[in-house]
């Protein structure tokens, strides 16, 4: 069982002023969110899952050999620690903090491994774009398991990109295998060229320890480059959680390993899919 365990009073992790931060930047770091036992069980539930993969793996291995991307979706609905994380960590509570919420839901959760001399870079974009879901409480939480700096693939993101009100359209991420090409969607636009304006944004990126934690609106833009390391593993494991406002909502351009064959556009996500995390109190079979 992975440890950091949930309690009613959990909401307190978040300062007002992380809040405030949230809701202006769209991105901020929770330091020391997870404690040691709970990234030695993350840690754990990622090897289970290289050695056993799951059906909604994504992996890249160049031809030279050199480094590996390795990543899969889901992974919660499988492994009974990481199930027991997602619902009972301090994730949810702080969830309900950022979202300003009274109800959190768990979309999905995923992991990646990007492992030394890995080139595989993640290109500039925003996520829920990609996700079946509406709704403006919509956001990430990526746990750094190992030292995360930019030599080895530290997310970068563009402070208050979330508040562009602009709607990305999916693209395949490189050579990964296991994602197939997204349908186009007319109500999205294009990315532009970050990388080569990059003076033009206000791009931001902090170093992580093993525990830290950055949390991120779904609408934040942002991107990672490879594992240029010769030595360092960077595993990073995230949860998405949404709250009151957040509805079921197929397009063109959703991944199709997101969608639900059991919900209808406009449906409120409480199921055994989505299920309902916070409050404990509500939450379907507890």
């Amino acid at each position: 069982m992975i440890s950091n365990a949930m309690t009613s009073d959990l909401k307190g992790l978040i300062s007002s002023e992380q809040v405030e931060a949230f809701r202006k930047d769209g991105v901020i770091v929770v330091r020391q969110a997870v404690d040691r036992a709970g990234v030695i069980g993350l840690r754990n539930a990622i090897e289970r899952d290289i050695q056993r993969p799951g059906p909604f793996v994504h992996s890249y291995t160049p031809q030279d050999g050199r480094g590996r991307f390795y990543g899969n979706l889901r992974t919660w609905e499988t492994d009974s620690a990481l199930r027991h994380f997602c619902f009972d960590s301090s994730l949810p509570a702080m969830a309900a903090s950022l979202l300003e919420t009274d109800r959190v839901n768990l979309l999905y959760d995923q992991l990646f491994v990007k492992e030394p001399a890995t080139q595989n870079s993640t290109r500039w974009h925003n996520d829920q774009p990609y996700w079946a879901v509406r709704g403006w409480q919509v956001m990430s939480f990526w746990i750094a398991l190992d030292p995360v700096t930019l030599e080895s693939g530290a997310l970068e993101f563009i402070r208050g990109s979330h508040r562009w009100a602009r709607w990305f359209q999916p693209q395949a991420f490189g050579e990964t295998e296991g994602f197939d090409d997204y349908d186009d969607n007319p109500d999205y636009e294009l990315i532009p060229d970050i990388e080569s304006g990059r003076t033009d944004y206000d791009i931001v990126s902090w170093e992580l320890a093993p525990g830290d934690v950055y949390a991120f609106h779904a609408l934040t833009v942002h991107s990672a480059g490879g594992n240029l390391t010769r030595k360092v593993r960077r595993r990073g494991y995230a949860v998405r959680y949404t709250g009151d406002d957040a509805v079921y909502d197929t397009r063109a351009g959703t991944h199709a390993d997101l969608r639900s064959d059991n919900h209808i556009d406009g449906q409120r996500l409480d199921s055994d899919r989505f299920p309902l995390v916070w409050p404990q109190s509500e939450r379907l079979g507890d």
